[in-house]
């Protein structure tokens, strides 16, 4: 074992690891912090996920630490050799030292009791397979049998064995490895990187579930082109959502985007992901030019157009939220973001109707936020001049959207005459002609032609109401 500095002093500042030291002297089992608490503790980076290794029984060791601290509730699995309790902020996971073997059609593996080396051989990268004792003999010594002290401070991501094998047994592994990247700003080493494009296949056996979970996790990363640019060149994106890997290529116009799509959102994702968290935000800009491939033109004088990718992509995210298993109710929230991501700088003029601001603001509703930051991210143009050009356009829009919103209070708008009294009013039954009317009402408040009040809209209504339902049974003849 290759021995490096010793974390006594950084371990001092976690009292409870001073109470698993103590542990260890009854209950005789060596016991070693292992994973991402070793890593991020070498990168000053917190973690409140601690992953133990118990060379001996995890779960008797588990009980017994639970025990010093006071915590009554521990989740024990037998089947697996685990356990898991909760400390303040700290989750902490044990697990005995064991050794594993795989078949090829799963990356369950079996599992036999092993060695501590043997657990140290099963990791994933050479920065997670370092170990801090927490044995009283050697308190806080490292134990660093691959060499991953000096690829985390060389910011490396290498497999501890052949990558080869280690891919083949778990394939999820390459996306962990890209994701990593991704998280930490680390580069992929060559055979690494070799390794994954030729197992990417590999991937066929993992669950769609734990796959959108790592993509999802490389969006939630600091910069997120990172990831995104490595699962391109591994050829990984063309497995797992190669309509973003069919963005490569495409030419546009390079006004104020990226000529090639594929870059373009890259870089949309990062400027998003410096103004929010939010995940879902993040994924409507690797989505919104989604559509582009399918509808690109080439005119000439004005280059290459995409006109209507915009729809288009609205209408492919029920599929992809199919396939790629993401909860349904955040669909509307997605297809708004794509559908009107065009919206805003098309209104960006000097002079444009309050109507058209109107239908701008009911059309995202409470989207509309997001959907001025998606607008802002997707300028991408590395002139200057045209940045501060169009993020002005975009002020001047959302600047329209307040005075319209203070003039007609339309947060929550809808016909303030409501369907059931439109009924009750005309003696109507439930039907379509109850829609038409609400929607003619609805029409004109955003037209401007009356105000958003109950009461000019109600005599709006019993001065039209004869004339909609003529309109509405001649369009019915003459449809038959």
């Amino acid at each position: 074992m290759r021995k490096r500095r010793s974390f006594k002093k950084e371990l001092n500042q976690f009292e409870f690891l001073s109470v698993a030291k103590e542990v260890t002297e009854f209950t005789g089992f060596d016991i070693y912090i292992v994973g991402g608490f070793v890593r991020d503790l070498i990168l000053s980076r917190n973690k409140f996920e601690i992953d133990f290794l118990v060379v001996g029984d995890g779960s008797a060791f588990a009980t017994q630490f639970a025990k010093e601290l006071g915590i009554s509730h521990i989740n024990i699995f037998k089947n697996f050799g685990t356990a898991h309790f909760k400390y303040g902020d700290y989750d902490f996971e044990f697990v005995g030292a064991r050794k594993e073997s795989y078949n090829k059609d799963s990356r369950n593996p079996s599992i036999t009791n092993g060695t501590f080396e043997d657990d140290i051989h099963r990791r994933d990268f050479t920065i997670n397979s370092l170990a801090i004792s927490l044995n009283k003999k050697n308190f806080g010594k490292v134990v660093d049998i691959f060499n991953g002290y000096e690829d985390i401070k060389n910011k490396l991501i290498k497999t501890p064995l052949d990558p080869f094998v280690t891919f083949n047994d778990d394939p999820l592994r390459i996306m962990r490895g890209i994701r990593f990247a991704s998280q930490l700003g680390f580069e992929i080493s060559e055979s690494t990187l070799d390794a994954m494009n030729q197992m990417r296949t590999r991937l066929s056996i993992i669950s769609q579930e734990r796959i959108t979970d790592e993509l999802f996790k490389i969006l939630a990363s600091p910069i997120p082109s990172v990831g995104l640019k490595y699962l391109y060149d591994t050829q990984v994106l063309h497995i797992i959502f190669p309509e973003i890997a069919n963005l490569a290529g495409v030419e546009q116009r390079k006004d104020f985007h990226h000529k090639d799509v594929f870059y373009h959102t890259c870089q949309v994702v990062d400027n998003i992901a410096q103004n929010t968290d939010d995940v879902y935000l993040r994924f409507a800009a690797l989505v919104h030019d989604i559509a582009k491939p399918y509808t690109k033109r080439f005119v000439e004088g004005t280059g290459w157009t995409f006109h209507g990718h915009e729809d288009l992509g609205a209408k492919l995210m029920k599929s992809i939220f199919i396939r790629l298993k993401l909860p349904m109710y955040k669909l509307e929230y997605i297809k708004t973001l794509v559908k009107l991501h065009l919206r805003p700088i098309a209104l960006a003029k000097e002079i444009v109707t309050d109507s058209a601001i109107r239908r701008l603001i009911v059309e995202a509703d409470e989207f509309l936020e997001d959907l001025i930051t998606l607008c802002r991210a997707d300028i991408t143009s590395k002139n200057p001049n045209k940045v501060t050009k169009y993020l002005k356009n975009y002020d001047r829009v959302m600047g329209r959207v307040l005075e319209v919103k203070e003039k007609d209070r339309l947060r929550a708008f809808q016909s303030p005459v409501r369907g059931e009294e439109i009924m009750t009013l005309l003696n109507l039954k439930p039907s379509k002609i109850v829609g038409v009317i609400k929607t003619s009402i609805e029409e004109a408040i955003l037209e401007g032609i009356i105000p958003n009040t109950y009461e000019v809209a109600l005599e709006y209504l019993m001065q039209n109401y004869k004339r909609w339902i003529e309109e509405y049974n001649n369009s019915k003849t003459l449809s038959t």
